[in-house]
């Protein structure tokens, strides 16, 4: 009888044997290409390896007599529990750290605006063949001498601004995303980016944003970002502010802005409170969740 259950357990060993080698292959390549899509990918089954594979354990050295299913759905709850506990100190962590919420940007004039690597360089050639020039390179440091690189595009009629993220990761690597600009006859400003980065915070009212991070191709953002632009019958005019004075002015915006609503602490107070106030903490919470495991921005009413 002993016999038959080992046999019985076989595939599900191999199952999990399998997923944490995909799991392993998937974070050595995530390594050299810092994809969020892989990066999501990777998460899930680890999540699954450590509920599937704990409770496999403690089945096989009889610890619990409970059910297979209610000893995986019990490490399933204990992996959301512990990393609900991580999150919400590192977010505690950088509410409390001098790193700025919205830092501040300049020109980047040392020559490094754009990584030579080839499959970094072939986007660069496919958006001057698409008509797009480069207006300025920009930079901003968010702590311990690290720095956004930002490299700005605009269209031939000026009415789209693509804004190009290179973001650092600790392994060398470089992560590279995108957010798509346009500011419409009445003033309303649409913005289409494939950020994964947190915010939970608010936007304001004449603002319509749509972040997707699983869109990683620039052609399909774009193409994405007309279509909103279409769908909601909106004529874009040409953005005639510098890149540096509006992305600077936009930065001051959101901070103040989530000040007034409450999401963030008075400038007075955040020495003592931190930058985030309970409610802030718990959107930035949620907001680390759908991305990290769904790929969405939070959404509120």
């Amino acid at each position: 009888m002993a016999f038959d259950c080992a046999v019985h357990l076989m595939p599900l060993i191999y199952l999990i044997l399998a997923t944490m080698v995909v799991s392993l292959v998937l974070m050595q390549i995530n390594q050299r290409v810092a994809s969020p899509v892989l990066s999501i990918v990777d998460r899930w089954l680890r999540w699954l390896v450590f509920s599937v594979g704990t409770a496999q354990l403690v089945r096989e050295f009889e610890l619990i007599d409970r059910p297979f299913w209610a000893l995986a759905l019990a490490f399933f709850l204990l992996w959301f529990l512990g990393e609900t506990l991580y999150n919400w100190l590192a977010i505690t962590a950088h509410s409390l750290s001098p790193l700025p919420l919205f830092p501040r940007y300049v020109v980047n004039k040392s020559g490094e605006e754009w990584p030579v690597q080839p499959r970094l360089l072939k986007i660069r050639e496919w958006l001057r063949a698409q008509g797009f020039r480069q207006t300025q390179a920009l930079k901003a440091e968010i702590g311990g001498g690290i720095f956004l690189r930002v490299s700005v595009y605009q269209d031939a009629r000026a009415t789209v601004r693509l804004q190009v993220t290179f973001i650092p990761q600790s392994n060398a690597a470089i992560s590279i995303c995108y957010g798509v600009t346009s500011i419409t006859e009445d003033g309303s400003r649409y913005l289409t980016d494939n950020l994964y980065i947190p915010f939970g915070g608010f936007y304001p009212e004449n603002w319509f944003v749509e972040r997707a991070p699983w869109r990683r191709s620039l052609p399909r953002l774009l193409a994405r970002h007309r279509a909103r632009l279409a769908a909601a019958g909106a004529t874009a005019v040409p953005n005639p502010t510098d890149p540096l004075a509006d992305l600077n002015t936009v930065q001051h915006e959101l901070d103040q802005l989530n000040t007034e609503l409450g999401f963030l602490h008075p400038h007075a107070e955040r020495d003592d409170l931190g930058k985030f106030t309970q409610e802030g903490r718990y959107r930035v919470w949620k907001e680390i969740w759908m991305l990290n495991y769904l790929g969405r921005s939070a959404r509120y009413e």
